[in-house]
């Protein structure tokens, strides 16, 4: 296999997961690495070429050692074009399963037969180069990329989406790239025909305890791992965007390339001039957006370390009181703390966002505004009526010593976020770098086709709010501008 693409860095030191005798018996290259060790086989695979994997792919190794071991048996992963993910998620991994897990089945699907057999090839030749150390020999006889055994039981099938499985089961299935075209991404009958595919035929080959990796560039908000992460809460997501974003897993900062020594940022800046937005932001960001209708410019969103003191700070609130049971994707309550600079722009200083009944929503408004302090003005939404007023009166009891003020919400959910994306888009309202960063611009970015707006709403109101309040001169100045 041609593996010059692995730059020569040495190897990160994140601990490996390594799983028990039992879990992964089998013929592991006796003497050389330890049975069940996923990072010491892909290494000695590279170090035949003399090469190591880059960051992005020890954190992928990490991973599918994980899934090795059954600590995660559903494992997605989002990355770029290029970032070598099928060399290890279907080449490389597929070989270690079988050789580590006698009497092993493998089904490996792919957008089209041609790619599932494409990948088949480089594991056949994988195996018929480097598998004999680790005990990896073929069966007799076979000789097909799509469907082979090998001596110690182990057997491997590839199709592609919507080919013939009947028959087959699989104690590993491996699904890459099941998206070929943006004509298919944007098809909502050929995404519908993909996730139907997957519930009611892949998933029926699946052996009790058995694990599922989705290996894939993004291509639709709606594509399979975006189906998947919305209504099967059970998957593990490794996501690495090409340009690092605010909270990077790999504690990059901000706008660093993944691998630089493959593509520079340059380069990615220069593609994603020449591709436009949504294409970069889906294939090489990893975070898809509509073609149409957004309502935020998220290019104008800046990320910063720290701020400068703020002039006055507002907590405005979005609430829900609905626990979050099984299944069910109740919305969120929100505390979104804004601040105002010297120079009138505007910071997200904080995100509290949970789900609760509402006897735990109205002790943790409590406490957040306890933490805020008395300088920070507390906006909440009048629902109508006459239990929106009843609702009102109680948190300004509860809040005594407090500035709290209300006001039912009016317009439609865009006009109310209007002021906000002006902001954003002219570069005058930015964000700090902490925990909630991705998923509050995650939902900026999404609105107003996104599951949820809870934290749009907060947002909303936090800067009709600020732009409310009287003028003073008094600074208000915070040491710690994030809980």
């Amino acid at each position: 296999m041609d593996y010059r693409f692995f730059h020569d860095e040495a190897l990160c030191t994140d601990t490996v997961v390594r799983c028990s005798r039992a879990e992964a018996a089998g013929p592991v290259h006796a003497g050389a690495i330890e049975a069940g060790d996923f990072k010491s086989f892909a290494g000695i695979i590279l170090a035949g070429s003399g090469q190591t994997p880059a960051k992005h792919h020890v954190a992928l190794i990490d991973a599918l050692q994980r899934v090795a071991c059954g600590t995660v048996d559903r494992l997605m992963v989002q990355m770029p074009p290029g970032a070598a993910k099928s060399t290890f998620a279907s080449v490389m991994f597929p070989a270690f399963w079988l050789a580590a897990k006698p009497r092993a089945e493998v089904i490996a699907v792919s957008h089209t037969a041609s790619l599932a057999e494409h990948f088949g090839r480089k594991l056949r030749g994988l195996i018929a180069e480097q598998g004999t150390g680790f005990g990896l020999t073929f069966e007799a006889n076979s000789r097909a990329a799509t469907r082979f055994g090998v001596a110690n039981g182990g057997q491997y099938f590839a199709t592609g989406i919507r080919g013939p499985i009947t028959g087959r089961r699989a104690d590993l299935i491996l699904i890459d790239d099941p998206i070929k075209t943006w004509a298919e991404a944007d098809s909502r009958v050929a995404r519908d025909a993909v996730y139907d595919w997957y519930r009611a035929e892949l998933l029926s080959r699946l052996k009790p305890g058995g694990r599922i990796v989705l290996a894939m560039t993004r291509w639709h908000e709606d594509d399979l791992a975006g189906r998947l992460s919305r209504h099967d809460g059970d998957w593990t997501e490794l996501r690495f965007p090409a340009l690092a974003e605010a909270g990077d897993p790999l504690g990059r900062p901000v706008g660093e390339a993944l691998w630089p020594e493959w593509e520079t940022t340059t380069s990615l800046l220069r593609k994603r001039a020449s591709v436009g937005e949504r294409v970069f932001s889906a294939l090489y960001q990893q975070r898809p957006i509509g073609a149409e209708g957004r309502v935020f410019e998220i290019t104008g969103l800046t990320v910063a370390i720290d701020v400068p003191p703020v002039v006055r700070t507002v907590r405005a609130w979005d609430l829900a009181a609905t626990v979050a049971v099984g299944r069910r994707d109740p919305d969120w309550t929100v505390g979104l703390k804004l601040g105002l600079l010297a120079d009138a722009r505007l910071v997200v200083l904080d995100v509290v966002r949970f789900r609760a009944g509402p006897a735990d929503v109205d002790r943790i408004v409590l406490e957040t505004a306890r933490e805020d302090g008395s300088a920070t003005t507390i906006s909440l939404p009048q629902d109508p009526g006459q239990a929106g007023i009843s609702q009102i009166v109680h948190f300004k009891q509860r809040l005594a010593g407090f500035n709290v003020v209300s006001s039912p919400e009016t317009g439609s959910k865009m006009v109310r976020a209007s002021p906000a994306a002006a902001m954003i888009g002219s570069g005058q309202l930015f964000v700090l770098d902490r925990a909630w960063t991705p998923a509050l611009i995650d939902e900026i970015q999404a609105f107003p086709d996104g599951d949820k707006d809870d934290q749009v709403d907060a947002l909303s109101r936090a800067v009709a709010t600020i732009a409310a309040l009287p003028t003073g001169s008094r600074m208000v100045r915070h040491t710690l501008m994030g809980r």
